[in-house]
């Protein structure tokens, strides 16, 4: 049965045994390694979203960070789709484009504005949210690297870059919204000399 316009995939069988061999197919069709930094990119990302799913499954998320962090879990799925085919500027594929950035921003300067200012480095940790929007942003910057040794649309380092501070700034505001003080990095606070 032939795949409906609205349905993106139409998966009847996951396993092809077509990349057995160590190559995979790009959504353009052409076969490449799953070594190519392409695959590094968009395995990464795929990782990102995996983490995100586990920070969304936390009974303590607040709720608040609830819709925001479902949303950017569906444009990772569009940076993956981006990611996965060769770019080429002006082509009809679907590509991150300035507004999904802006729309991050958005976002940092919505949750940001209600925290007290920084004066130290913050430890990863707090609450379970905080600490697995902490690993996210991890796999963020991770991420954001790989993308950057591929050869794909220069804006998917750029909103990964900005997902990454959006996503710092969600760690802190989980802890905030449960009324848990940051874990603050104290310098040579275990005997380390000056």
């Amino acid at each position: 049965m032939p795949r409906k316009r609205n349905e993106p995939v139409r998966l009847t069988r996951i396993y092809t045994r077509g990349g057995d061999a160590g190559q995979t197919s790009l959504g353009d069709g052409s076969r490449v390694s799953k070594l190519d930094p392409r695959i590094a990119a968009y395995g990464t990302v795929d990782e990102l979203n995996s983490e995100l799913g586990l920070a969304l499954a936390t009974p303590a998320l607040p709720g608040e960070l609830r819709p925001l962090l479902e949303r950017v879990q569906n444009e990772l799925f569009d940076l993956g789709a981006d990611l996965c085919v060769p770019f080429v500027p002006g082509d009809e594929r679907l590509r991150v484009a300035q507004p999904l950035i802006d729309g991050l921003e958005r976002a940092c300067d919505e949750f940001n504005d209600p925290l007290p200012e920084l004066k130290s480095f913050i430890l990863p940790g707090g609450t379970e949210a905080s600490a697995r929007l902490h690993v996210a942003r991890a796999v963020c910057r991770r991420a954001e690297r790989a993308a950057l040794e591929a050869d794909v649309n220069p804006l998917a380092a750029v909103y990964l870059n900005r997902l990454s501070d959006l996503l710092f700034i969600l760690a802190r505001a989980a802890n905030a919204l449960a009324g848990v003080d940051e874990p603050l990095w104290q310098p040579g606070a275990s005997g380390g000399s000056p």
